[in-house]
């Protein structure tokens, strides 16, 4: 659905400039539990790559977690004048989710959008991680913006939804309509539509339909679909139809083939198939290549040692053809439910 935009603020699209990454150093073990001993170390690969191109600003627990970082960091050749370290408790690292959403407000400054965090109406440990947003606005300087809707605060979650830059964003019926881990009970879907509008200057809304299985989530779109331009959406598909992700990966499929941009017109859609199953201790786990992020000249990738793995990369190297795709091995870090996407939160550049 399409609304008359009000224009208050804009989120930029993650391929945009960025000022900054914000990441938060892993320490809740249970999030791993008994593979928590790599995670450290797949996060200074990620920290190496990203502070050669923009800065990263890193959250560690107190002046002990930071030394054991740093420590990690020096050892994997990550540690730079680019990496800059703030000492803030945080239940857990998925800021994408828990931390607030930047945009730019009419007069082009830095807005911190501070949607309320209640780990995805699933986890009673989340109090930390719903103040982390107020330190992201204070360090950047940037005015704070608690959203509501009426006199209730929003609850939201970055991974829920992805922004274009132009007016039109993407999220899912089963992750805002559902009865099932529901963040706003009552909310409908012109309630959403309008907090969208309001805070991100989206005035289309795609709607799908379900996320992947395993899923903790409950249907974040950044498994599913992502702007990769104003105009193109890469989705994932899957082609084995006996798999649980066939039909509503097939469904999804239909709906963008039918969606339109804010200016109505057809969306370019890129078709990637998924990893085969990721299975750990019994449990399927949300392993996509979806989940990547886009930052200063490069793209970092998941992969899980897997066939399609080649598919995914040659598919992102065609769309961000100036960039350098850097794929990041997610097997062990999968088992924590998220991967590059769900971890990092892109600061606008100035």
């Amino acid at each position: 659905m399409s609304r008359a935009s009000t224009n208050n603020f804009l989120m930029p699209a993650e391929w945009e400039p960025h000022a900054a990454t914000w990441l938060a150093w892993p320490h809740h073990e249970a999030d791993w539990p008994g593979k928590f001993e790599p995670i450290p170390w797949v996060f200074a690969e990620i920290i190496r790559n990203l502070a050669r191109h923009e800065r990263v600003e890193l959250l560690v627990q107190d002046s002990a977690a930071e030394k054991r970082a740093r420590k990690i960091l020096h050892r994997a050749a990550a540690l730079s004048g680019n990496v800059r370290f703030h000492k803030k408790k945080t239940n857990r690292i998925w800021l994408r989710d828990s931390g607030c959403i930047f945009a730019r407000a009419r007069a082009k400054q830095l807005a911190a959008i501070n949607f309320r965090f209640n780990a995805w109406a699933k986890y009673s440990n989340w109090k930390q991680d719903d103040k982390i947003g107020e330190l992201m606005s204070h360090t950047t300087r940037s005015q704070e913006i608690q959203p509501m809707l009426g006199r209730r605060r929003v609850v939201l979650e970055g991974g829920s939804i992805d922004v274009n830059g132009r007016g039109a964003i993407l999220t899912t019926e089963e992750c805002l309509l559902s009865k099932k881990q529901e963040r706003n009970p009552g909310f409908q879907r012109e309630d959403y539509e309008s907090v969208f509008l309001e805070y991100f200057g989206a005035n289309h809304t795609i709607w799908l339909g379900s996320g992947i299985v395993g899923d903790d989530t409950h249907g974040h779109v950044d498994d599913l679909a992502r702007f990769v331009s104003a105009d193109t959406v890469l989705t994932m598909v899957e082609p084995n139809r006996k798999d649980a992700n066939h039909a509503p990966l097939r469904e999804n499929l239909k709906r963008l083939h039918a969606a339109h941009d804010q200016h109505g017109k057809r969306l370019n859609i890129v078709e990637v198939p998924m990893p085969r199953p990721v299975v750990f201790e019994g449990q399927r786990l949300p392993a996509s290549y979806a989940n990547f992020y886009i930052a200063n000249g490069i793209v970092l990738a998941p992969v899980f040692n897997d066939p399609n793995d080649r598919v995914a990369l040659e598919t992102l190297a065609k769309l961000f053809p100036s960039r350098q795709i850097v794929p990041i091995y997610s097997g062990d870090f999968i088992w924590g439910l998220g991967a590059m996407h769900c971890m990092t939160q892109q600061q606008p550049a100035d």
